[in-house]
């Protein structure tokens, strides 16, 4: 079974607000699916028993709070976490990978931790960052959506598109809204996020979750 959503979870609070951004997005009717990443798998038999069963309590534990056990997840094996979920959404068709926020981050913003920020510089797929603090709001759905840079017909385009699909308002720029989707510049490489730096002013100053979308990408799901 494919997933349209991947939610990198490994059970630490600020991945819960990563569920809450999943499971949001996918009321439009996408599939989700959870992933965790290992980087290598133990020598001993005894230690890799014990590796597995942790990363299938931190799945299950997504699962539970997400009240479905029947969403598919996957511990993914890979020297880095980007690369590994990387090869995952490609496996999956995957459109898009979501991250929860850095953990130092103010609750209501969103700021890309490390593996999040590498994917920023040249994902083949849309990358999400969960406001920090969104895990309160689980099971709530996303009622405003705005587009980033507002002037982007490719960021408006996929913004009204997500809004009709989740019945949520389209917001003009500078308004308050729970999710902005930010278009790559186009002269960025096709296909590929990237972020501009008019992008990271606005997204400084604004409140919400973000997701960002591949350079000539105008629909995300």
């Amino acid at each position: 079974m494919s997933a349209d959503i991947i939610v990198s979870y490994d059970g630490t609070p600020n991945d819960d607000d990563a569920l809450a951004l999943g499971q949001a997005l996918a009321a439009g009717g996408a599939s989700l699916a959870l992933a965790y990443v290992r980087h290598s798998r133990e020598f001993d038999p005894a230690r890799e028993e014990l590796a597995a069963h942790d990363a299938r309590r931190r799945l299950d534990g997504g699962l539970a709070l997400l009240g479905d056990d029947s969403l598919p997840t996957h511990v993914v094996f890979s020297a880095s976490t980007d690369s590994g979920l990387e090869q995952l959404a490609a496996a999956e068709g995957a459109k898009l990978i979501v991250f929860g926020s850095d953990y130092r981050t103010t609750p209501g913003r969103a700021e890309p931790g490390n593996t999040a920020q590498r994917l920023l510089e040249g994902a083949p797929v849309a990358v999400g960052v969960a406001q920090a603090g969104l895990r309160t709001e689980l099971g709530t759905p996303i009622s405003s959506i705005a587009a980033a840079p507002a002037d982007v017909p490719l960021a408006r385009d996929a913004a009204q598109e997500l809004a009709g699909r989740l019945g949520a308002r389209l917001v003009s720029d500078g308004a308050p809204a729970d999710l902005i989707v930010v278009a790559s510049p186009p002269g960025g490489r096709p296909g590929r996020v990237s972020l501009s730096g008019s992008a990271r002013t606005v997204l400084n100053g604004t409140r919400g979750s973000v997701v960002v979308l591949p350079a000539g990408v105008s629909r995300l799901l």
